[in-house]
């Protein structure tokens, strides 16, 4: 056998090599998605990329597999959303009304909790104090009461001021609820304008805020401790919840 015909040989062996890999490649990464797949759709809520990714090989993108996920669901009856940085599979929204729900909703919320909930959502981290100075009047217990009941209010940490005031801010709970993917989809002045949520007459210096993307604690404020959380009433003396 001549070195050319060697050659040939050896450059068929490389060529049928590369395609077995690449058909492996193709195949693990099938079986990423479907490990994927499962993990969202046996979860009532949400599922985290990072709980994804404990789940997978290193070797895969989390995130470019649940975006394919996504195209392939994007015209069927339920459709593979993201919200923050998770993933969650919901009916599409054309067909939400043929669908029955018989569980218990979350009650109907007052035009005072409407208020509180955004501005809460657009100037997060915010305090009761600054909730009230934007609002103008007193904001009752009650009220966050019912936002935090619902899971679409949390408190985030302590400010570093006088008072140690709590701060607060939406959940995740929140942007599922709303179909947003994160806070940056919150509606701007003009679409709040264009469904009729802003009179025409106001202030020409009216604006709104830029809600943070970060979740993580800003330089003025600290973390929620579990004394704190016990002079809030979520946890009963000695770190028991509260019944």
């Amino acid at each position: 056998m001549t070195d050319l015909e060697d050659a040939n040989l050896e450059d068929g062996d490389n060529e049928r090599g590369s395609g077995r890999a690449e058909e492996d490649a193709v195949r693990d990464e099938l079986e990423a998605a479907r490990i994927a797949e499962a993990l969202v759709f046996a979860s009532a809520q949400p599922v985290s990329e990072a709980f994804i990714a404990d789940r997978l090989p290193k070797v895969f993108d989390v995130r470019a597999i649940m975006l394919r996920l996504q195209e392939e669901y994007a015209h069927r009856g339920v459709n593979l959303v993201r919200v923050d940085d998770a993933w969650a599979f919901r009916t599409a929204a054309d067909l939400s009304f043929v669908i029955r729900r018989d569980e218990n909703e979350v009650r109907k919320l007052s035009r005072a909790a409407l208020e509180v909930l955004a501005i809460i959502a657009y100037h997060q981290p915010v305090t009761r104090a600054e909730i009230e100075d934007i609002r103008g009047v007193q904001t009752s217990r009650g009220t966050l009461d019912v936002l935090m009941e619902a899971g679409w209010v949390r408190f985030r940490g302590r400010r570093r001021t006088p008072g140690r005031p709590v701060t607060l801010g939406t959940t995740r709970d929140f942007l599922d609820h709303f179909g947003l993917e994160e806070l940056r989809d919150l509606p701007g002045l003009e679409e709040l304008k264009g469904a009729g949520l802003l009179s025409g007459r106001i202030p020409a210096n009216f604006n709104i805020p830029s809600p943070s993307m970060n979740d993580e604690l800003t330089e003025d404020e600290d973390p929620i401790t579990q004394l704190d959380l016990e002079e809030l009433g979520l946890l009963a003396p000695g770190g028991a919840p509260e019944e």
